[in-house]
C-alpha cells in the first residue's frame, strides 16, 4: 500500500503544510488501525480516501486524522489528495469528496494549483475567554467562534508583528477545549502579496501549530472579506521557516480555497489493515 507526504499550500518542498495521503483499495480498515498510522506519520493530519461506486454524488470518499483523533473538516489534507490523484492519473479535472463536512469538490487547474469548494464558516461574536486571552499573552481586538464544523476561536490581534510574535502557552489552550485558535491580523503592508496573516494552534488535537490550515480560512475568508471590502483574498499563514499561501474566493455559504502542492515522499506501507 502506497503512502505519500505531500506539502500542501506551496510549489516548493519542504514548505507549506505536509499532509500524509493513503488511496485505499477497499473499505476503511477499522478506526484502530487509521489513527495508528496517523500517529506513526505524526503530521497535523493524515488523509485516507476511498473511491465511490460510479453514480453517486461523490467519487471518493476521504477522512482525515490527527495523531490523535479524527477531525470534521481538513483543507491542506484535502488538497494533498486531490494532488496525489491528479499527478498519479487516478482523475482529472473535478473530483468530489464525501467527508464529514458533506460533499467537497476540488478542481485541478491548468497552472497546477487546485481550487476546493468548502462551506462557509459561520462567524459568532464572542468574548475572548480569560484562559485563551492569557495563553496567547496579546490583546484580543475581536473573537469569533466559527461553528461546531470548524470548532476553533477566531481570534484578531492588533497587526502582523503580534502574530508572528506569539509564544502561546499551549498546555493552557489545550485545556480551554475546542478544536484550537486561530490568531490573525492585517497585513503589515499592502504591497506584501498577502492580505492577512494567520497562526493556527490545536495542541487539544496534537497539533502544537499547523503551518498553514486550510479550514481555518473558511472563517478568515468572511472574516477579512467584511473588513476589506473584498470578495477575492490572499492569506499567509505559518510559523517561521514554514509558511503557506491560500487564495480564498467567499461565494456566500460557499468559499473557495486555492492552492498548489508538491509531493515530496513517495513510499511503502508495510503494515497492513
Amino acid at each position: 500500500m502506497r503512502i505519500r507526504i505531500v506539502d500542501a499550500f506551496t510549489d516548493r518542498p519542504f514548505s507549506g503544510n505536509p499532509a500524509g495521503v493513503v488511496l485505499l483499495d477497499g473499505a476503511f480498515p477499522d478506526d484502530a488501525w487509521l489513527r495508528s498510522v496517523a500517529a506513526e506519520v505524526n503530521l497535523s493530519e493524515t488523509a485516507f480516501a476511498r473511491r465511490l461506486p460510479e453514480g453517486g454524488d461523490a467519487d471518493w470518499a476521504l477522512r482525515w486524522f490527527t495523531p490523535t483523533a479524527e477531525v470534521n473538516m481538513c483543507g491542506h489534507a484535502t488538497l494533498a489528495t486531490a494532488h496525489v490523484l491528479h499527478t498519479t492519473g487516478t482523475a482529472s479535472g473535478r473530483v468530489r469528496f464525501a467527508t464529514r463536512s458533506g460533499v467537497l469538490i476540488t478542481t485541478a487547474e491548468d497552472t497546477g494549483s487546485i481550487t476546493m469548494d468548502f462551506p462557509t464558516a459561520p462567524l459568532t461574536p464572542v468574548e475572548v475567554p480569560r484562559v485563551v486571552a492569557d495563553a496567547l499573552g496579546v490583546t484580543a481586538l475581536s473573537c469569533h467562534f466559527t461553528g461546531e464544523n470548524v470548532g476553533d476561536l477566531l481570534i484578531e490581534v492588533a497587526d502582523e508583528k503580534a502574530v508572528r510574535a506569539l509564544e502561546p502557552d499551549l498546555r493552557a489552550l489545550a485545556a480551554y477545549g475546542g478544536r484550537g485558535v486561530i490568531a490573525t491580523a492585517r497585513a503589515a503592508s499592502p504591497d506584501s502579496g498577502y492580505d492577512f496573516v494567520t497562526r493556527c494552534f490545536f495542541p487539544a488535537y496534537g497539533i502544537d501549530e499547523d503551518p498553514v490550515t486550510g479550514s481555518a480560512h473558511t472563517a478568515l475568508a468572511p472574516f477579512w472579506s467584511a473588513r476589506l471590502g473584498r470578495a477575492e483574498l490572499t492569506g499567509l499563514q505559518g510559523p517561521a521557516g514554514r509558511t503557506g499561501f491560500v487564495r480564498t474566493a467567499l461565494r456566500g455559504d460557499r468559499t473557495l480555497l486555492t492552492g498548489a502542492a508538491v509531493t515530496v515522499i513517495d513510499g511503502e506501507l508495510l503494515t497492513a489493515p
